[in-house]
């Protein structure tokens, strides 16, 4: 994937990330991101991880590096509870 010279900061986006082969059927695995840019530069990404919805996770910090990325593309902000 040809990945983007820009993301601005506060963007809220999901990236898919290469894992490894699966080891019983050979198949690519991959690992979903979703959260909020902090910075890119073009060679690492670093943003803030969601929390889990159901509260099992807290948010964090995380850096992908370029190479790593499959996919990326924004998402819409959670709906807010009453």
């Amino acid at each position: 994937m040809r990945l983007p010279e820009t993301i601005p900061a506060g963007a809220r986006i999901v990236v898919r990330t290469y894992a490894g082969l699966d080891p019983h059927t050979g198949r690519q695995q991959y690992r979903d991101v979703v959260g909020h840019v902090r910075s890119w530069d073009g060679t690492m990404l670093e943003m803030t991880r969601d929390a889990a919805a159901n509260g099992s996770r807290p948010a964090q910090d995380v850096s992908i590096d370029a190479t790593s990325i499959a996919i990326l593309k924004p998402v819409p902000e959670r709906p807010r509870r009453r």
